[in-house]
């Protein structure tokens, strides 16, 4: 707000400030409000001779920001994500220190990007829930603090010493990327029955008896009050490399069978819209590279799928487009199915 006005002009009665910036005096009297909150030094005299004042020689920078808000502001994108981790207030502190740094004719741009573009990450039908423990794991990811965590596996509760690394959300899922006995692995978030912070702290000069650090978040999980120690994290650790990778690999282990189909033109097309992209896209790869098309036009392709049950329920989607040819079993449940479409159109 003052970054737009000459230096020697840090009082202004509110009417004169709304004129100087072409505003309300509402408008002013809530961004002096929000710059308060922020941590900027500006006043209200009070009285008929008041005004808003700037303590002399403050200037905004943005070194100005905590460790916190400028970890979250590059988050900002995401703000459902922020809210989960229990980082909106930090990341809405950060853009306000942000936009008074900024030029006049440039201190719409938040509001300008936020009313074009918006992540909706939760699939369609699905009511997202906030995993319960979801920030304090994110504390201890931020912090790298070691934790001891209770997570559900099947019909079991087991205990793992976890180093976390980084949190993923996928389709509205939360997912904690842990090394635990020197190799890195994948938790559902919401699994968790239980965190603590604990261990020996392997940082230099660490303190282990505050309960919190610099970045201003606390250094407990809000219910055990165990101190814990920060764990020295692998560097060379990439955390989108990583969740790729563990990511197609998941999905080549749940493709244990295969199915032998025929496709028409536009059956090529649907198929990866029904069933696993990357298994329809690499069946239909490795039949074109076989061959190709047959004199009519059809594509034989092999296809890896979870099971015939799981092909059952993606492949009826392709209809005439396609035509299983193997296993047997599952060609003659495509046929009954078929009959039975048939005999409700004539």
């Amino acid at each position: 707000m003052w970054g737009s006005l000459p230096r020697a002009r840090l009082w202004l009665p509110p009417a004169e400030l709304a004129r100087e910036l072409e505003v309300s005096e509402r408008t002013v009297a809530r961004d002096v409000l929000a710059l308060s909150e922020a941590g900027v030094p500006v006043y209200a005299d009070r009285g008929r001779a008041g005004g808003y004042r700037l303590i002399g020689g403050y200037r905004t920078r943005l070194t100005g920001l905590g460790r916190s808000e400028a970890e979250a502001l590059f988050l900002s994108g995401v703000p459902s994500a922020l809210r989960e981790m229990g980082l909106a207030d930090a990341a809405s502190a950060a853009r306000l220190k942000v936009s008074a740094a900024l030029l006049p004719e440039l201190r719409d741009a938040a509001t300008g990007a936020a009313q074009r573009f918006h992540l909706d990450a939760p699939n369609w039908y699905q009511e997202p829930e906030t995993p319960a423990l979801l920030p304090a794991i994110a504390d201890a990811v931020w912090d790298d603090r070691r934790i001891t965590a209770r997570y559900l596996r099947k019909d079991t509760e087991v205990e793992r010493e976890l180093e976390p690394y980084g949190l993923v959300l996928k389709a509205g899922v939360w997912y904690l990327a842990a090394r635990t006995r020197g190799d890195y692995r994948v938790y559902r978030v919401d699994r968790f029955a239980a965190v603590e912070f604990g261990g020996a702290d392997e940082r230099s000069g660490a303190d282990e008896g505050s309960g919190a650090d610099d970045s201003g978040r606390a250094g407990t999980t809000g219910g055990t009050g165990a101190s814990g120690g920060r764990f020295l994290r692998d560097e060379s650790f990439d955390l989108p490399a990583f969740w790729a990778e563990r990511a197609t690999q998941f999905t080549r282990s749940l493709l244990r069978e295969e199915v032998v189909l025929r496709l028409s033109e536009r059956g090529v097309l649907q198929l990866p819209y029904v069933t696993e992209r990357m298994a329809a896209r690499e069946a239909i790869e490795a039949a074109q590279a076989a061959g190709g098309p047959d004199a009519h036009g059809r594509l034989t392709v092999t296809l890896a799928v979870e099971s015939a049950e799981v092909a059952y329920a993606q492949l009826l989607a392709l209809g005439p487009e396609g035509e299983i040819l193997a296993p047997s079993g599952l060609r003659e449940r495509f046929a009954a199915a078929a009959r039975r479409t048939a005999a409700l159109y004539t």
